[in-house]
């Protein structure tokens, strides 16, 4: 412990031995309730590693706002996709794209002004007062590109998880989903999930006065930090576990409502094997589904359990990475991996989509033609106006 704390006098730009994370334990100056900025390796804080992750930064960036943008104008410009499920994604696209165009950029910022400067940013050090809720001090950017950054995340979910649901109904009642699922539920559930979510990415500054976000030089990104008075962590540190908690127990109820579309699914297929080879007569017996779903039904269950499937593999990482800063761990080259992967699925779902879903590879295809397409008169030349067309008079022979 004695080395530990000798590193915290070490002046900026020096190396230090550690490479804390603030996410799970900050550094605060014993008997001053401040937490300090984080110190790290020459590894992760060379001039050569900043400069590739700023590369890494921006054309995720770019990927992410050009590929949210395609699919709101798609959604926009195309009245086929203005279904509940349409609404679903836009909310999802949306949410994406404030993560390109908020969280990425400031980390962009960031990490270029470590670069370029001799000093961090005034508010780097992050100041604050635990008593006051770590509110008081230098205005900190990271209290509020933190909680989009988490209230994003869990936007992301639990319209995965409405998707789900919506799927899930359309295959087992296609003949009631037009009355089940209508546009204005399906908004006002939009509205509801944004705000759950962003309380939930506030709940820890909440429920606690022992919280604040700062930028972590190991994620690279604005973490939550528990101030930490020099002798342990506070008794309320596991707060953290509410964000893991709640993005698993949704992911969970989207893995019971996909195996009950599935198992629809597969019941029905056999259903109709069966009548093809002959030994099922009447299309209601023998059991399975009582009225047909769609092929676009099934195939949209199917890319919404790919949407699925990406999201749980890219949020696993930040779960275990807070759960094992919780119980005392530090992972400082894990931290960068965990948050940017989970990051980088704000640009996965448009590549989904172009690859499942026919109605958005039209709607795309529909919206590059108009912006390309020739217009009228340049298609095959001027073409006059039929009253000024005169015919010339066969002469009689």
């Amino acid at each position: 412990m004695t080395d530990l704390l000798a590193n915290l006098s070490v002046p900026w730009g020096t190396q230090a031995i550690v490479c804390p994370n603030l996410t799970a334990a900050a550094m605060v100056v014993p008997g001053s309730g401040k937490s300090l900025a984080p110190f790290c390796t020459f590894c992760c804080c060379g001039l050569l590693n900043r400069t590739l992750a700023v590369v890494f930064m921006v054309s995720l960036a770019f990927a992410i706002v050009v590929g949210n943008v395609v699919t709101l104008t798609v959604f926009m410009q195309t009245r086929q996709v203005r279904t509940p499920q349409g609404y679903l994604k836009v909310s999802l696209a949306i949410a994406d794209m404030m993560v390109g165009v908020l969280v990425v950029p400031f980390s962009v910022y960031t990490e270029i002004s470590l670069m370029v400067t001799s000093s961090p940013p005034v508010w780097y050090q992050g100041g604050t007062d635990p008593s006051m809720g770590g509110l008081v001090g230098p205005w900190q950017p990271c209290m509020l590109i933190g909680p989009v950054f988490a209230g994003c995340t869990f936007v992301s979910i639990s319209t995965i998880f409405l998707m789900t649901v919506e799927r899930c109904v359309a295959i087992l009642w296609p003949l009631h989903k037009d009355h089940l699922v209508t546009r204005r539920r399906t908004l006002f559930l939009i509205l509801f999930s944004w705000a759950g979510s962003y309380l939930m990415a506030l709940a820890p500054l909440i429920l606690s006065n022992n919280f604040t976000l700062e930028y972590s030089e190991c994620s690279r990104m604005c973490n939550y930090v528990p101030l930490w008075d020099g002798v342990t962590l506070p008794s309320d540190a596991n707060i953290l576990l509410l964000f893991p908690v709640f993005d698993f127990t949704l992911l969970g109820g989207t893995l019971v409502f996909n195996i009950l579309s599935f198992t629809s699914i597969r019941r029905y297929t056999r259903k109709r094997k069966l009548m093809s080879e002959g030994n099922v007569g009447v299309e209601g017996g023998g059991g399975g589904c009582q009225h047909r779903p769609s092929f676009s039904d099934i195939k949209a269950a199917k890319t919404i359990s790919i949407l699925t499937f990406a999201f749980t593999a890219s949020f696993t990482p930040i779960a275990v990475f807070v759960l094992g800063n919780v119980v005392g761990f530090t992972w400082c080259n894990f931290s960068f991996v965990a948050f940017w992967i989970l990051t980088g699925n704000s640009c996965c779902n448009v590549i989904i989509y172009s690859v499942r879903d026919q109605r958005f590879r039209k709607g795309v295809t529909l919206l590059f033609q108009r912006e390309h397409s020739p217009s009228h008169g340049e298609k095959g030349g001027a073409t006059p106006p039929t009253h000024l067309v005169t015919t010339t008079p066969t002469p009689p022979p």
